[in-house]
This record gives C-alpha cells, structure tokens and sequence, in this order.
C-alpha cells in the first residue's frame, strides 16, 4: 500500500508570500491545505497540483477552532497571515501577536513540531511602530509554543503580484510626481519565491532552527529603488523627498479620514508606515541568511524587466515599437 503523502496546512496561503510556498510544496509532492477567511476567493490554488492535492480550508487566526480544525492531521504548519494596516477586528495585536501564537499554541497541542512562521525584517518589541512590535511579540509567542520553529524576516518583498513596485509603477505611469518618504531609507529587496525556497527548505530537509533574515543581493536606497523602477519602465519622473514631519502629518491625517469612513478611503501612507519608514530595513551582519540554507538570493534586474513591462509607455508593445523605430532608420 502507498503511504499517504505527508500534510502542511499554509494560514494564508492565498496571499502573496504564501501562494508560492504552496506551490512549491505542491510540486514537492506534499498534500497542502491552504486556510484562508474566504476559501471561494482562493479557488485558483487549486491548479498548483493535481486533483485534490491543493485546497483551500476555511480558518480565521482569530478563532481556535477554525484553526485547530485547518491543521487537523498536517503534518505541518506555515504561517503566513500578516497585515499592513489594522481595519476592523484585524488588529496588529489580533492577527500578527495572537494570531500568530494561538497557531504554534494549536499546532503544539496536535503535535505538529515542523513550524515555519513569516515575519518581517523591522520586528523589534521597542519600536515606535506598531507593526513592528506586533510582528516582534508574535514571533515571541511563537517561541513560546515551538522552540524549534524556523522563523523567517524578509525585507521589502518583490514578484510579479507585489505592492511595491507595481503600486509606484502604476502611479508613475499617470503623475509627474514620485513621493518618495524615507528616500534615504535602506532596503535589501528579496524575490518573493526565494522566500517560499526557504520555507520549502526548513519543512523538507534538516535546518537549523531560529530566526532567518532574508534579503536579496542588491542594498539600496528608496530613491535608488525608484529611480531603478523608472529605468525598467522607461520613464523620467520627479522623485520629490516629503519631509518626515510633513509625512507624520500626513500620515496621521490619512489614518483619521479611514477610520471615519470605516474604510471606504483607504489610507495610501499611515502613521505608522511612516514611523518603519525612518529605519533601514537590510539584514543584520550576524544573521542566519538565505545563503545559510544554501540559497541563492535572486537580483531585482533579474525579475523586475518582466512584470514591471506593462507600465512602459507602449506596455508589452514597447519592443515591437522599438524595432518599428529601427527599421524606419
């Protein structure tokens, strides 16, 4: 008789991080169960394997039963669940602290030992920031429960469905204008599928466990990273500096408008984005890395040309025109 293939169930798995460990799991033979709050919006997971090897669960971090019925079984457990603002009942003390332990907590009492948890390079229990604290408390509580969890802190992450670089591609295909807060702020972008390698890595083979922070091969400023997403897409903007009491100001202002609307207008810059934005967010000397688990990082020049084409002036056409261009001459 074939024995079963082993188990890991992904909480959000249906977002960005966590659709590409999911399909690397898929492809490494592993049944995977994808939970997610609204299972019907993450049918396309479905595709990453064969029929029935891929499906999403319903699970909310908020809920212990939910959770402790997502797991049941696995093998396995990666957590993936984590938010860039708070609205509503997701909170960064709810998803990203409580959230996150009440995961290890569950998956400690079924007796699942392999854990990987994604956090983010600016955890920090003493930062001004929210974000940050709760990010650094959840990996705490994550500790707490699974000793040996393999906790993973990635820098600024980029792919084909990022926020970053789209949303400032997007946005310098229609103003004039970049502003840019932070523009003397480090980064050390890191390829969202060298992240899933490294999930991939820590539930498959025999890793040290502990914290891995993870970055790309490129150290680059926010101006810098605007100004090399310009280049991809072939267009000169102004990269205008705010000031950071300007973008406090801001940020605070932007913050209150959504609140009040219940967050029909989303804010573009919060406070507390503001306040990660003063703090270089590269990988520590003394880190374990993405070289440790015997990773390659990839480069942004590597990936940056394909997804970013669409927002150059001609979009996917840009070459044709361009070859148009030399033929006439």
């Amino acid at each position: 008789m074939t024995p079963l293939s082993p188990i890991v169930t992904i909480f959000g798995g249906s977002g960005f991080v966590g659709r590409y460990i999911a399909l690397r799991m898929a492809r490494a033979g592993w049944r995977v169960r994808v939970a997610v709050r609204r299972p019907n919006e993450a049918l396309f997971v479905r595709t990453y394997g064969v029929v029935g090897q891929v499906e999403p669960v319903p699970a909310n971090v908020r809920d212990d039963a939910s959770v402790r019925a997502a797991m049941a079984g696995a093998d396995a457990v990666v957590n993936c669940v984590g938010i860039l603002a708070p609205r509503g009942a997701q909170s960064f003390d709810a998803v990203q602290t409580e959230g996150a332990g009440r995961v290890a907590r569950i998956a400690a009492e079924s007796g699942i030992g392999k854990f990987v948890h994604i956090s983010a390079i600016g955890a920090d229990a003493d930062s001004p920031s929210a974000y940050a604290r709760s990010k650094a408390e959840g990996e705490a509580a994550v500790l707490q429960h699974q000793k040996d969890a393999v906790i993973l802190r990635p820098s600024i992450v980029f792919g084909s469905e990022d926020e970053f670089f789209n949303r400032f591609a997007a946005m310098a295909r229609i103003s004039p204008v970049l502003p840019v807060i932070g523009p003397d702020t480090r980064f050390q972008p890191v390829y969202v599928d060298d992240i899933a390698a490294a999930a991939e890595k820590a539930l498959t083979s025999d890793v040290t466990p502990g914290i891995y922070e993870l970055g790309g091969p490129d150290v680059e400023t926010f101006r810098q990273l605007m100004e090399r997403m310009l280049r991809v897409i072939r267009r000169k903007r102004w990269i205008m500096a705010v000031p950071m009491p300007i973008a406090r100001l801001q940020g605070r202002i932007f913050g209150f408008l959504s609140k009040i609307s219940g967050g029909l207008l989303p804010a573009p810059v919060t406070y507390d984005q503001v306040l990660l934005l003063e703090k270089d967010n590269v990988v520590s000397e003394d880190a374990m890395t993405l070289e440790t688990l015997g990773i390659e990082p990839t480069s942004m020049a590597a990936e940056l040309d394909g997804y970013l084409e669409p927002f150059r002036t001609y979009g996917q056409y840009q070459r044709i025109t361009a070859s148009a261009k030399d033929l006439r001459n």
